[in-house]
């Protein structure tokens, strides 16, 4: 039985930037379930927020911008975001009857037929004239490579399974990373742990003073010129440096952020390095971040040559039906909210027939 649907738009993902997508759709004109259809592979509302580990409270987070239409008011500080941010995504998604359809796996995007894509889901097949992906990064932690890896007799694991500090009590814990979550794991980790080290490929920039509107644009324009050449692309926050706060300074002057260089090799006990110092560790953290997650784009054949998908605005420049929202330069929170709006108004010509053209 041919149980493929037709709709005109398919947004992949439901958290800020599928959300922020799906609301600007349904302000234009277009109706949910009729004219669009939002598919989400995660249990229920929060996006990737609904996995973040407990001790991450509102309050630490830091740059969360509302959903275009609401605002997320009255939030307590010392309330879980996991629990804060998933709640208010709830809240969104049923205040814009945004009908999102979850648990739902998307597969694989390809060709179909009069020009349309079809996209192969556990939820059966949507045949679709443009595609929002809006799929994040969540799903893909990177773990790097390293001689010896497999021998290691202790416990690895990523940021995306970081349980919280107390289960590293009296343990002895590498941190490998030095953006904002390996700081973030090493300042809650060290009062219960052994003992910590922290390495990073690169020395760590601290950033003194505010970030203000024009540092974020400077930041954003970077991220944004890779993703145009088709490179893949780095996190904004990888180009703006690490904010100096009261946190950080204490860990400076308290030795838990003492830097060393990444490592050589994984023994079975530890760490090493070429000129033969030596680590012990019960635990590697590998809070190394992630990639997209847009495997299921490639039956499209969307990547460059450089490893990444080209895209002007949010438009993939190998094919115009298929928008990136919080991909390279939109993956903040507010700049999944401007990419939702773009995608959207992008589609619309191209729906209408009109050029898209930047």
């Amino acid at each position: 039985m041919n149980n493929t649907r037709e709709v005109e738009v398919v947004v992949t993902g439901a958290g800020q930037a599928g959300l922020s997508s799906a609301y600007h759709l349904r302000r234009t004109g277009f109706v949910p379930e009729r004219d669009f259809v939002v598919l989400d592979h995660s249990p229920g509302p929060g996006g990737a927020w609904q996995f973040r580990w407990p001790s991450l409270t509102y309050g630490k987070v830091h740059g969360m911008h509302a959903l275009p239409g609401m605002e997320l008011t009255d939030a307590d500080p010392a309330r879980s975001s996991a629990e804060v941010i998933t709640e208010y995504f709830d809240r969104y998604e049923r205040a814009f009857d945004l009908r999102v359809r979850r648990p739902v796996d998307v597969r694989a995007v390809r060709e179909g037929s009069g020009g349309r894509l079809l996209v192969e889901t556990t939820d059966g097949v949507w045949s679709t004239r443009a595609l929002i992906n809006a799929t994040g990064t969540w799903d893909r932690p990177f773990w790097p490579r390293y001689p010896g890896q497999e021998t290691f007799l202790g416990r690895q694991l990523h940021t995306a399974q970081y349980p919280g500090p107390e289960e590293f009590a009296g343990r002895r814990v590498v941190v490998v990373g030095g953006g904002a979550s390996g700081t973030q794991h090493l300042l809650e980790i060290a009062p219960y742990a052994a003992a910590t080290t922290w390495v990073t490929r690169r020395p760590p920039v601290f950033r003194e003073g505010p970030f203000d509107e024009n540092l974020g644009r400077a930041a954003v324009a970077l991220v944004e010129e890779r993703v145009r050449r088709g490179l893949p692309p780095k996190s904004v926050v990888s180009v703006t440096g690490l904010p100096l706060n009261d946190a950080i300074r204490r860990g400076l002057a308290d030795g838990v952020l003492d830097r060393l260089a990444m490592f050589d090799r994984i023994t079975p006990d530890g760490v090493e390095w070429n000129d033969g110092r030596h680590v012990s560790a019960d635990v590697i953290l590998w809070a190394t971040g992630f990639r997209p997650a847009v495997e299921h784009l490639t039956p499209l054949r969307l990547r460059e040559p450089g490893g990444g998908i080209r895209i002007d605005g949010t438009r993939a420049v190998a094919d115009p039906r298929v928008h990136l929202v919080g991909y390279g330069p939109s993956a903040s929170t507010i700049g999944a909210n401007r990419a939702g709006r773009a995608a959207v108004r992008d589609i619309r010509r191209l729906l209408a027939g009109e050029p898209v053209a930047a």
